[in-house]
């Protein structure tokens, strides 16, 4: 086993937005703080030197930097088993439904009528509407807004966030501001969480008749425009050996 120093390492932009200041809020409280560039190849001697390993963004460099630490009993803020479980496209839908989602169908074949395509893994590429993709999933229709529901655990409580778009399968992403956080939505990703151990997530939510179906999970996703840098900041701490 790696001897590991005293310094959380986040993949991530040093001026992204969300993780910049929590990067000021961890260096407030004491903690050395790295950031490791993305979709490059971390070398493991780097890896070794860092008490805790942060990912913000879905890479396979990222991916193996993850799956490196966990061989190596080297603390992760939401590990390679949870990132995993996610990036795969068919088992987050599977963990989705254990927690109390309704989720849309699954195809091997393109549907009659409007549907979306997706790769197996979320990796560096997007869903696509009537595109070709490993598996389909007919188009649910809704009123054309993803809720984003953001949820970061910091040990003691679930902090929960939502942001609305204007759904990206029929143009531009379109901000639209801060929404209402369902009580019913919010109880299923503390389950999804803890269930699955990890510790922050982004779900999209969509409104079918009023119902809400979860179509996509992100591990190690923005957190913009939510406010939770000081839980992000407590989980991370939390997190730490």
């Amino acid at each position: 086993m790696a001897s590991h120093g005293g310094t959380i390492g986040i993949i991530c932009r040093p001026d992204h937005e969300t993780f910049g200041p929590v990067a000021d809020r961890l260096r407030d409280r004491g903690f050395e703080v790295a950031f490791l560039e993305p979709g490059v190849a971390i070398p493991p001697e780097r890896l070794d030197r860092l008490a805790l390993l942060v990912n913000k963004k879905v890479r396979w460099e990222s991916l193996r930097a993850l799956a490196y630490a966990h061989r190596n009993e080297l603390p992760a803020w939401n590990g390679y088993v949870p990132t995993m479980l996610f990036v795969n496209r068919l088992s987050q839908l599977a963990a989705l439904d254990a927690a109390g989602f309704r989720v849309p169908d699954v195809r091997t074949e393109p549907p009659d009528g409007a549907y979306v395509g997706k790769a197996f893994f979320d990796v560096e590429n997007e869903p696509a509407l009537d595109g070709p993709g490993d598996f389909y999933q007919p188009l649910l229709y809704s009123d054309g807004v993803d809720r984003k529901y953001y949820a970061v655990d910091d040990g003691r409580t679930v902090h929960t966030a939502v942001v609305e778009f204007r759904s990206k399968l029929f143009g531009d992403r379109e901000f639209l501001g801060r929404g209402e956080v369902r009580a019913d939505v919010a109880e299923r990703i503390q389950r999804l969480l803890r269930s699955t151990g990890a510790r922050g997530v982004g779900v999209d939510v969509i409104l079918v008749d009023g119902e809400p179906y979860a179509v996509d999970v992100n591990p190690a996703t923005s957190f913009r425009r939510t406010g939770l840098e000081a839980a992000i900041a407590d989980s991370i701490v939390d997190a730490m050996p």
